[in-house]
């Protein structure tokens, strides 16, 4: 049976499909999403408390080059394969190259539910991967298109990913939770970390929603695309196997970097690339990320990865 959170991302989702009226008001989800991205950055920081060590470096930098290599693998495929325009095919690359923290969130909630070991430093893989991507997809279109007639200097991308909410919340909240530990601060951190399960459930929710409001009516016309979002996340978690291997991470935290691999944003890289790449079809990318990366990755792709990794490592 899956976990519970998982459920109320399909009863959203069915909602949706049927065309309930159901709906969470723009103000609640809003602060759904923030209570979500800054209890993770909560959890983070008081699982690095008294933690830190010079020797997550390779680690992080090894998170960083996948944020890299992942939408460069992906673009020309992109391109060729699904026959997308420069503009799309940099966009979704971009996409794919970032990551969800939704399904962060869930990946975090199934191996804590499973009482699976992860590394403390496990929060900062989101932020590590998810803004190199984002500069490498609009170094790709312009590279690829240099007379284009916007273009936004470096110094703007980068303030506009750093400043980015979701950023701004996953980082303080790691800052603060590394200064007051588990225990110095719980009279305000355990609100938000008892309620974590809670709060995703809402997101989900409300992603389960949107995610049919992508799928209706069914984009067939769009076939390839479709089709490429269902096969790009077991493909790419491979690619999170892989290196979790080789940096001998412990099972929880593989688990984690195999499905952020494996994911597509739909919260800071739509913003960022609407603004750097205006004639991409944001709508596209979010039918893709949201309409059918998350929701496989959420219902099937998290357990499947962590049976590939038990399969890998006890051969």
């Amino acid at each position: 049976m899956p976990d519970i959170v998982v459920m109320f991302f399909l009863l959203g989702l069915i909602a949706g499909l049927v065309r309930s009226d159901l709906s969470v008001p723009k103000a609640a989800y809003d602060m759904i999403g923030l209570l979500l991205m800054l209890t993770i950055g909560l959890k983070g920081g008081m699982a690095l408390y008294g933690n830190l060590d010079w020797k997550i470096l390779p680690e992080l930098l090894t998170v960083i080059m996948l944020g890299i290599l992942i939408p460069l693998l992906l673009f020309p495929v992109l391109r060729k394969a699904v026959g997308l325009n420069l503009a799309d095919s940099a966009s979704i690359a971009a996409h794919y190259g970032s990551v969800s923290a939704g399904t962060f969130a869930v990946a975090l909630a199934y191996v804590e539910a499973h009482q699976i070991q992860v590394a403390p430093e496990v929060t900062l893989y989101l932020v590590a991967m998810e803004l190199p991507a984002i500069v490498v997809g609009l170094l790709l279109f312009r590279q690829l298109q240099p007379g284009t007639s916007v273009q936004p200097s470096m110094a703007k991308l980068w303030h506009e990913a750093f400043t980015n909410r979701s950023v701004i919340l996953l980082l303080g909240g790691v800052v603060i939770g590394m200064m007051y530990g588990p225990h110095q601060g719980s009279s305000v951190t355990d609100l938000y970390t008892n309620a974590f399960k809670a709060v995703l459930a809402l997101f989900l929710l409300e992603m389960g929603l949107t995610a049919a409001g992508t799928l209706i009516p069914l984009p067939w016309r769009q076939w390839r695309l479709l089709l490429f979002a269902m096969c790009a996340p077991p493909l790419l978690a491979l690619t999170g196997i892989g290196a979790a291997i080789l940096l001998e991470l412990p099972m929880g935290s593989a688990i984690i970097l195999a499905s952020l691999t494996a994911s597509a944003s739909y919260i800071a890289a739509p913003v960022a690339i609407k603004a750097a790449i205006p004639d991409a079809n944001i709508g596209l990318a979010m039918l893709a990320s949201l309409g059918v990366t998350f929701p496989f990755n959420v219902i099937f792709g998290i357990g499947i990865y962590h049976g590939v990794i038990e399969l890998l490592v006890q051969a």
